[in-house]
């Protein structure tokens, strides 16, 4: 089949492949329980012969740690527990010797209470930082009673605003009250930023992953929510910073140091779920982002009333979204970053398909082929290569490290949540709690899977014995090398699975999700069965006659007309 494509933009952001570093769980390296830069420097081999581009490192920067390094104290120095600059600047220089690109999470929506800007401007209200973050007087009840300036509910709980009794003000916090929100309306703000990210891209830096990068501009006028939830004091106040008024001029001017650096860069997005909101930070002609994380496919399971409630998805459901995503981008000149975990979603193999024994490998390599062969620049988490899954379900609540899982379950718990709740969330936490990508990465069979020499600050998976880089990186079964086989043939087949067209097959299937991918005269068809179970499917006529199995998670070397596809059965076809 020959189709007439759009206007190619070939960039080298899009024909890269990025892996993401957690430094906390990675490698250990000095034997105190908690992972390291020379842990990383250690393993750059391991990395570089999985066959990606780009290592994307989560923030290292000086930190209390309240947020894991979401808290950032000093953007100019590291937190003494992962290294030294000395030891960032080895890690960049490993990484360019490899012909590897390094990337740094830029956390600029907020800083740590401990960041010597905020420990100025709360110290007086004349502070030349005071109005560095974003302070406002309280609303007061006709009885007296104070209140916080409006009913916005932060992130991780309760309302989005602190009260300093020194000087009578709130300052906003839209996640945990030690990482207050910086002012980006005050211009020295914005230098600020600039700054530091040149301080990084003249240190060696090739780009930066940008932290809730669409919440950095607020409504000045800082409204009400209106009330979608009756249950609980504060509200949902999203709609007034999640796109805020003067968004895109300061992506702009990010995107022009982006651009002046040739830099590569991916915005967290949450709360956007409009692709035409979207396409204005991710157009190529709009000098603002090279692309952004959208968060629709890691919402799909959940419920109502947020993360920790139950709902069950739908096959239909997931084509929905990616179709919506890779069809839009193609047609409007933006570009997607492909993603199904990161340090804050739990592991794919348990929460999308099943880490049951019997399939698991199987079921990681076909989320692995799922996603693979999409539209856009794959980013793979520590331990996906691996099919690494989430933490045993006999785990209690004194294995979990995550603050702001423990806090939702102790808020309902002293609301009175009913046992059939709370066991509930307790069910919910083991599929889908930040914990679950965070466990140290498992490296060998020796203790504490080799990650460390000591226990470490978090408990490692028991399953390392089985699932370990040890005994996967020359097995050429092994799901680290399935996605060995999906890095090179992006590379052999670049036209096709960069650059080609997407398209969605028999969309109302709830069993198999297939589509292919046209550049020209080449086709490639990708077929993948989220399910358990034999399923039979009837492969297009174009695909009948000739075709050239390029990947299969069973060894299928043909296929045609109505083929019964195995439990989790995947497999990638070039059309000859």
């Amino acid at each position: 089949m020959t189709i007439t494509n759009l206007p190619v933009h070939r960039a080298w952001w899009k024909e890269s492949n990025v892996y993401q570093i957690y430094p906390a769980s990675f490698k250990d390296s000095n034997g105190d329980g908690i992972g390291d830069i020379p842990g990383i420097v250690s393993e750059l081999d391991y990395i570089a012969d999985l066959g990606v581009d780009i290592v994307w490192l989560c923030p290292c920067y000086k930190s209390p740690q309240v947020d894991m390094g979401y808290d950032i104290s000093d953007y100019k120095d590291i937190y003494e527990k992962y290294g030294t600059l000395s030891d960032i600047d080895e890690l960049i220089s490993g990484l360019h010797k490899r012909g590897l690109k390094f990337l740094m999470d830029l956390v600029v929506n907020h800083t740590s209470d401990q960041h010597e800007w905020f420990q100025s401007a709360i110290s007086s209200k004349d502070s030349e930082y005071r109005d560095w973050y974003i302070w406002k007087e309280p609303k007061y009840a006709a009885d007296g009673t104070r209140h916080p300036p409006n009913n916005w509910v932060s992130h991780f709980g309760g309302s989005a605003w602190e009260y300093d009794e020194k000087s009578g003000e709130y300052y906003l916090h839209l996640f945990f009250k030690d990482q207050p929100d910086l002012n980006w309306e005050n211009p020295r703000v914005r230098d600020a930023v600039h700054d530091i990210m040149r301080f990084w891209l003249d240190r060696g830096v090739d780009g930066f992953r940008m932290d809730v990068i669409n919440y950095i501009s607020k409504d000045p006028e800082m409204p009400d929510a209106p009330i979608t939830n009756p249950n609980t004091q504060y509200q949902n106040g999203r709609m007034y910073y999640a796109t805020g008024p003067r968004l895109h001029e300061y992506l702009q001017g990010l995107g022009e140091i982006l651009k002046e650096y040739n830099a590569f860069s991916v915005g967290e997005m949450p709360s956007v779920f409009e692709p035409t909101e979207i396409i204005k930070a991710v157009g190529f002609e709009r000098n603002e982002l090279n692309m952004i994380f959208q968060f629709e496919i890691v919402n799909l399971d959940h419920g109502r009333s947020g993360m920790y409630t139950p709902r069950t998805w739908q096959l239909t459901e997931l084509k929905t979204i990616v179709n919506k995503w890779q069809t839009f981008m193609q047609t409007n000149d933006g570009w997607n970053a492909l993603y199904l975990e990161n340090h804050d979603q739990a592991r794919s193999v348990s929460r999308f398909a099943s880490d049951a024994p019997a399939v698991r490998k199987l079921a990681a390599k076909m989320l692995a082929t799922f996603l693979g062969f999409q539209s856009g620049t794959l980013f793979v988490y520590q331990g996906q290569e691996l099919g690494l899954a989430n933490v045993p379900k006999e785990w209690g609540f004194d294995k979990y490290r995550d603050l702001w899982s423990l806090n939702i379950y102790d808020a309902r718990a002293a609301a009175g949540a009913s046992k059939e709740e709370l066991d509930s969330i307790r069910v919910e936490m083991q599929k889908k709690a930040r914990d679950n990508a965070r466990t140290p990465m498992q490296w060998d069979t020796t203790v504490n899977a080799g990650f460390s020499t000591v226990r470490p600050w978090m408990d490692v998976n028991e399953d390392y014995k089985e699932w370990n880089a040890d005994s996967q990186k020359n097995d050429s079964d092994s799901v680290y090398a399935y996605w060995q086989s999906i890095f090179r043939l992006r590379r052999e087949f670049r036209d096709v699975l960069v650059y080609g067209t997407f398209s969605l097959l028999d969309a109302s299937n709830d069993s198999v999700f297939a589509y292919t991918r046209v550049y020209g005269s080449s086709e490639v068809l990708v077929i993948t069965s989220f399910k358990d179970f034999d399923v039979k499917w009837t492969l297009p006529n174009e695909y009948i006659k000739r075709g050239k199995v390029l990947l299969s998670n069973y060894d299928k070397k043909d296929v045609g007309g109505e083929i019964v596809l195995r439990p989790f059965e995947a497999l990638v076809l070039l059309a000859l």
